[in-house]
């Protein structure tokens, strides 16, 4: 490929990344989330009481050239639905940037607002629903709704060989995807979640099941900070082997 075409496809991928975002925080397909997101913003907890929430749906964090992408479940109400950007401003989020940045993955181990200087290297975070929920549970439509939005980042991520999925459902909406694109043929088993467990086809990204950061299994011990490390220094041995 010419530098000029390579420069071409490059602008054309950024400006299409630049609209999914845009599409993403201006959607409102579900009109009960977006009652809940706005009601979260107005009422606020009280430690935030003098912050302005974001109380939109949440885009996507890092760059479409990376290789490898995070996938979570949905924005914390308190959390990324108040910083506007995925897992920061709770404890889950301090839990995954701890181990993204030991792992080679972030330039630091926390995430508390949207301007405290942290950046990925190599990977995107997205989650397969973008507004807050109530119960921190979207329905089985609130997730198809937003399903194309995780099907699009998909398809920008051009150089994409690693896929973490975070959660049972974050599992289950990358499978959907990966059935989509013919990604799961070839499979000797049916993938199931399990964490720490990778599933690897010809042709198709990593895909690496994962517990949640939640507070339910990080206080419980069900996830510790050595297994989150495993899972991603795992991804990292493999990029860094090529």
């Amino acid at each position: 490929m010419s530098e000029s075409k390579r420069r071409r496809n490059d602008s054309a991928q950024v400006k299409a990344w630049a609209s999914l975002q845009r599409q993403v925080i201006a959607c409102d397909r579900c009109a009960r989330l977006r009652e809940h997101c706005t009601k979260i913003a107005s009422e606020k907890r009280a430690a935030f009481a003098d912050q302005t929430y974001w109380g939109k749906p949440v885009p996507n964090l890092g760059s479409p050239d990376a290789q490898l992408l995070i996938v979570g479940l949905a924005p914390a109400a308190h959390g990324a639905n108040r910083t506007g950007r995925v897992f920061t401003g709770d404890r889950s989020g301090d839990f995954l940037f701890r181990a993204l940045f030991e792992a080679g993955f972030a330039n630091q181990p926390t995430s508390s607002h949207a301007k405290d200087g942290l950046l990925l290297k190599d990977a995107v975070i997205t989650a397969v629903a973008r507004c807050a929920p109530p119960g921190n549970k979207p329905t089985p439509v609130e997730i198809a709704n937003c399903a194309d939005y995780l099907e699009q980042t998909f398809e920008l991520i051009t150089n994409l060989r690693e896929v973490v999925a975070l959660g049972r459902i974050a599992f289950d909406g990358c499978l959907r995807v990966y059935r989509k694109r013919g990604w799961l043929a070839g499979l000797e088993e049916r993938p199931v979640f399990r964490h720490g467990v990778s599933y690897r086809t010809q042709g198709a990204p990593t895909l690496t099941a994962c517990f949640h950061p939640s507070q339910q299994n990080t206080f419980t011990g069900r996830l510790t900070p050595r297994m989150m490390l495993d899972v991603f220094g795992g991804v990292a041995s493999r990029l860094s082997e090529g």
